[in-house]
C-alpha cells in the first residue's frame, strides 16, 4: 500500500509538475518557439519577397511591357494549366474518333495494313508545358543515372590506387570546368554521324540534350566517390588485410559503407549541376523540354511571353529543390549518417 501511494503521489507530482510548466509558459514558449522558427518565419519570408517583387516589378519597363508581378505570373500558370487540359481533351476526342474508324474498317473487313496504319496514328498536337516538365525531367534522370553509373565505379577505383588517382586527376581537372554550351556543339556533330537509324527510339534532341547532361555530371562524383574511397580508415583496411578479403569483398564490405556519405555527396552535386546544364541545353538543342519552352516564349514576343517565362524559372527552382531533397532522403536511407537530411 505504501509503495502504491508513493507511486500514485509521484504521479501527481510530474502531472502537477507539467501542468505548472504550461502555466508558466516554458514549454508553450518552447512550442512556439519551434513553430515560429519552421513555419512563421519562413512565411514571412516569402511574405517580404513578393513585396518586394511586386513594389520592383512595376519600376521595370520593358520592351514587351511592365515586368510580371506575382499576380499576372499566377494568372499565366493558371492559363498554362488550362491550356494543358484543352490538349489532354484534344487528344482524348481524337483517340475516341481513331477508335471508332477501327472498329468500322474491322467490321467492314478492312485490309489489315489499312486497319495496322490506323492504329498507327497518334495526336501530334504540341506539347504543353505540363508535357515539357515532364521531358526535362526524364532528360535530367537519364544523363544523371548514365553519369551515376560511369563515375562511381571509376571512382571507386582511382580512390583505391594512388597511381590511378595521379594519372586521373589531371584529366578530371581539365574537363570539370568545361561548360555544356562547350559540349552541346561535339555532341551534336557526333550524335548526327554516328545515331543513324530509320526508326530510331529516342529523338536526336533528346539524345543531345542527355549527352550533355552525362558529360557535366560525371566529375562531381567521380570525385567525390575517389575523396571517400581513399579517406576510408587505414584500421579498416589493415583488417580487411588481416582477414585475406577478396578485392570484391573488401569493397562491399567496407569500401562502400565507409564512402556512401561522400558518394551522395557527389551524385547531389551532380543532379543540381545536370539540372541547371539541362536548360541551357534544351534551349540550343531545341529538345522539347523546359529550355525549349522559355526560348520559344522569349522568341515569341508576346505581352504574355514575360509572365509565362516567370512561371518556368519558378518551376524550374521549385523541381530543383524538390530533386535536392529527394537525394538527402535517399541518402538518409541508405548511408549511415541518418541526420543529412538535417543539412
Amino acid at each position: 500500500m505504501a509503495t502504491i501511494f508513493r507511486s500514485r503521489n509521484t504521479f501527481e507530482s510530474k502531472s502537477l509538475d507539467g501542468v505548472l510548466g504550461y502555466l508558466a509558459g516554458e514549454n508553450l514558449v518552447k512550442l512556439t518557439g519551434n513553430l515560429s522558427r519552421n513555419v512563421l518565419v519562413p512565411l514571412a519570408a516569402i511574405l517580404v519577397f513578393l513585396l518586394l517583387w511586386t513594389a520592383g516589378a512595376k519600376q521595370v519597363q520593358t520592351s514587351l511591357g511592365e515586368l510580371p508581378g506575382p499576380v499576372k505570373v499566377w494568372e499565366q500558370s493558371r492559363a498554362l494549366y488550362d491550356e494543358h487540359r484543352a490538349e489532354r481533351d484534344k487528344a482524348s476526342a481524337f483517340d475516341a474518333r481513331m477508335e471508332k474508324r477501327i472498329d468500322k474498317a474491322i467490321a467492314e473487313g478492312k485490309p489489315p495494313e489499312r486497319i495496322e496504319k490506323l492504329k498507327a496514328r497518334k495526336y501530334t498536337g504540341p506539347a504543353t508545358f505540363v508535357d515539357q516538365i515532364f521531358t526535362s525531367l526524364l532528360t535530367v534522370m537519364t544523363g544523371f543515372l548514365i553519369a551515376t553509373v560511369i563515375a562511381i565505379p571509376l571512382g571507386i577505383v582511382i580512390g583505391m590506387s594512388q597511381t590511378l588517382y595521379q594519372a586521373f586527376n589531371p584529366i578530371i581537372q581539365l574537363f570539370k570546368p568545361v561548360s555544356p554550351l562547350a559540349w552541346l556543339p561535339l555532341v551534336t556533330m557526333v550524335v548526327s554521324a554516328v545515331y543513324v537509324s530509320d526508326d530510331p527510339w529516342f529523338s536526336k534532341s533528346f539524345l543531345n540534350s542527355a549527352i550533355t547532361v552525362t558529360l557535366c555530371c560525371l566529375w562531381p562524383t567521380i570525385i567525390n566517390t575517389a575523396v571517400g574511397v581513399s579517406g576510408v580508415s587505414r584500421d579498416l583496411i589493415n583488417v580487411s588485410r588481416v582477414l585475406r578479403l577478396s578485392w570484391l569483398t573488401k569493397t562491399v564490405k567496407i569500401i562502400l559503407p565507409s564512402s556512401l556519405p561522400m558518394m551522395f555527396t557527389g551524385m547531389r552535386l551532380s543532379l543540381g549541376i545536370g539540372w541547371m546544364v539541362l536548360i541551357a541545353a534544351e534551349m540550343l538543342a531545341q529538345n522539347p523540354g523546359l529550355g525549349k519552352f522559355v526560348w520559344d516564349e522569349f522568341q515569341n514576343g508576346s505581352s504574355n511571353s514575360l509572365a509565362r517565362i516567370m512561371v518556368a524559372v519558378l518551376v524550374i527552382g521549385f523541381i530543383g529543390f524538390l530533386l535536392d531533397r529527394g537525394m538527402l532522403m535517399l541518402q538518409r536511407s541508405f548511408a549511415w549518417d541518418k541526420n543529412a537530411v538535417l543539412r
